[in-house]
């Protein structure tokens, strides 16, 4: 089997917290044949994608990446490509998901882009509204005023294109930082945000869970620190085990046919309160922090559940 990972530079990954790291890992130890390059690396000709992409064995010690030189491939040329470059998802990964569209159909692409320019993470979380909190989109201030004061408790404002908790901030009403906070993250009126009631629940654990090819493998919640509202693990927020209840499973199987569809293989949503908050299918993580959890492999699960929707894709193809 070829891999190709299309990725942010080796150097710049966290090999002890890294879902990227660990999957490169368990390819190698299988034996398959992996790449890597970053998404500047990728081209389009006469119609077919190849990369400028480095052989490289991954292991568990230093110095992690063994690397062969640099080579010029076709993209057929591999089982999988995987997209696993880290948001933000702004117009240079729009135009590496356009190159990936021209990988032929025997190459499996993780996930499929497609999937990956139509469900922004925030925006296609508000498509299912019996799931998702009460949400405002809009850029009018004075109707995000209206819509903040007429709620009984706090709200959380945040840009649509966000990513890791950036611009996420808490207000109210009554608030007289208000007027500053939405001239700031609507550019003066010009840039859509999201509206929605605070959910007490975030205080106890923001639910992250893993989902692979439609199906919930495991779950840990993120509970932010005494410092920050925030349940994003790289702003400290600290881990702990749970289980997944009934509402959970239900997000779940509501999400499956479309993930499906779209083979967005390798995907993890946020649940707080039992209501759905993200869809993250841009590289999502917290394999490493699950697996500490719970002392699972779950890079294993994964790479296998990716041959076996590799060979549906070619059955299909």
């Amino acid at each position: 089997m070829r891999h190709l990972f299309v990725m942010d530079p080796l150097h710049r990954l966290n090999v002890s917290g890294d879902s990227t790291y660990v999957t490169m890992r368990e390819c190698s130890d299988r034996g398959h044949k992996v790449h890597w390059c970053e998404p500047s690396g990728v081209y389009g000709i006469d119609g077919r994608a190849r990369a400028v992409c480095t052989p490289v064995r991954t292991v568990a010690e230093a110095p992690f990446f063994h690397q062969s030189p640099t080579e010029d491939v076709d993209l057929g040329d591999f089982d999988v490509v995987w997209m696993r470059k880290d948001p933000p998802f702004d117009m240079a990964y729009i135009f590496t998901t356009y190159l990936l569209d021209m990988v032929p159909a025997h190459t499996m692409v993780i996930n499929g882009p497609a999937g990956l320019k139509l469900f922004n993470e925030k925006m296609w979380a508000a498509r299912f509204p019996e799931l998702h909190p009460s949400t405002l989109i809009t850029n009018d201030m004075a109707r995000l005023r209206e819509r903040i004061e007429s709620f009984p408790g706090r709200a959380v404002i945040k840009p649509w294109d966000g990513n890791g908790g950036r611009g996420v901030l808490i207000t109210g009403k009554g608030d007289r930082n208000l007027g500053s906070m939405l001239e700031l993250l609507t550019g003066g009126g010009v840039d859509y945000i999201l509206c929605q009631p605070f959910l007490e629940g975030v205080e106890d654990g923001d639910k992250r869970i893993l989902i692979y090819d439609g199906e919930p493998v495991s779950a840990m919640l993120r509970v932010p620190t005494s410092k920050d509202f925030r349940g994003n693990m790289h702003v400290g927020a600290g881990v702990s085990p749970c289980e997944l209840d009934e509402r959970d499973l239900a997000i779940c199987a509501a999400l499956a046919p479309e993930l499906k569809l779209r083979e967005q293989v390798f995907v993890g949503i946020d649940v707080i309160d039992g209501l759905l908050t993200e869809i993250n299918v841009t590289s999502p993580t917290g394999i490493r922090e699950l697996n500490q959890l719970y002392g699972s492999a779950l890079e294993v699960d994964l790479v296998d559940c990716v041959l076996n929707v590799l060979n549906r894709h070619r059955e299909n193809a």
